[in-house]
C-alpha cells in the first residue's frame, strides 16, 4: 500500500471490525514502534499506551463506555446538524458501543500532564504532541488490515476509567481506540469539503455557506 492510498483510505472503522479473529501482541507492538516515530514536543515522549486484552477487564472497559455514549447522545451539541450524516453515523456509533466488549483489543494512551486547566499554547503542546502517534498507529493498522476508530465518550466516566486501569493522578487520557481485524480491506476515500472551502491565503477568509 503506497502512501497516499493509506493516508486516503484509512477510515473510522466500526462495523467492519472483525470481533472473531485475535490480534496478536507483537503485532500491536510492531504499530506501536512506528507510532512512536512520531514527532512530539521536545521529544519528551510524555506518553503511556494502556492495551487491554483480557477480556474480563475489557468488558468492564466497555460498561464505562457504554454509560458515556449515553450521556453522549443525550447531549444536544454531540447532534450532528446534517440528518444524512447523523443518520449514517448514530447507527455505527451503537453498534461500537454494543460490541466493544468483542473487540480483540482496546488502545488508551494517556498523556503525563493533566491538560485541564492549561493555557492554550500548553494544551496545544500535550495534544500536538501525541496526535501525530495516534494518527501513525492507525495508519500502521491499516497497512497490516487492521482498524480502529478515534473514540472519546469513555472520557465522561474519565475517574473510573483511570481507577479501573491504574492510571495515576496527572496523567490524561487521550481517548479510546478498538484495535482488529477488518472485514476486508477495500476502503475508499471519505467525501471531504473542496479545499477551497476550507482555505484561505495570508488571512483568514471564510467561504460562502451553501
Amino acid at each position: 500500500m503506497d502512501l497516499d492510498t493509506a493516508l486516503t483510505t484509512t477510515r473510522t472503522v466500526r462495523k467492519r471490525l472483525d470481533f472473531s479473529r485475535p490480534v496478536p501482541r507483537d503485532l500491536i507492538d510492531e504499530c506501536l514502534r512506528l507510532a512512536l516515530q512520531a514527532p512530539n514536543g521536545s521529544n519528551r515522549q510524555l506518553w503511556h499506551w494502556v492495551i487491554v486484552d483480557d477480556p474480563a477487564v475489557r468488558a468492564q472497559v466497555a460498561d464505562l463506555y457504554r454509560e458515556g455514549l449515553a450521556d453522549a447522545m443525550g447531549r444536544t451539541n454531540m447532534r450532528n446538524p446534517d440528518p444524512a450524516q447523523s443518520g449514517r453515523i448514530r447507527p455505527s456509533v451503537e453498534y461500537l458501543g454494543d460490541h466493544l466488549h468483542e473487540v480483540p483489543a482496546l488502545a488508551i494512551p494517556v498523556l503525563k500532564d493533566d491538560a485541564r486547566g492549561m493555557e492554550v499554547f500548553m494544551q496545544a503542546s500535550r495534544w500536538g504532541s501525541v496526535i501525530p502517534a495516534v494518527w501513525s498507529f492507525m495508519l500502521a493498522l491499516r497497512a497490516r488490515g487492521l482498524g480502529s476508530a478515534w473514540t472519546t465518550v469513555h472520557l465522561l466516566r474519565e475517574q473510573q476509567m483511570a481507577d479501573l486501569l491504574g492510571i495515576p493522578d496527572g496523567y490524561t487520557q487521550v481517548g479510546l481506540f478498538p484495535v482488529a481485524y477488518t472485514l476486508g480491506t477495500d476502503f475508499k476515500p471519505a467525501s471531504r469539503r473542496p479545499v477551497d472551502d476550507v482555505r484561505s491565503w495570508n488571512r483568514f477568509v471564510e467561504a460562502p455557506s451553501g
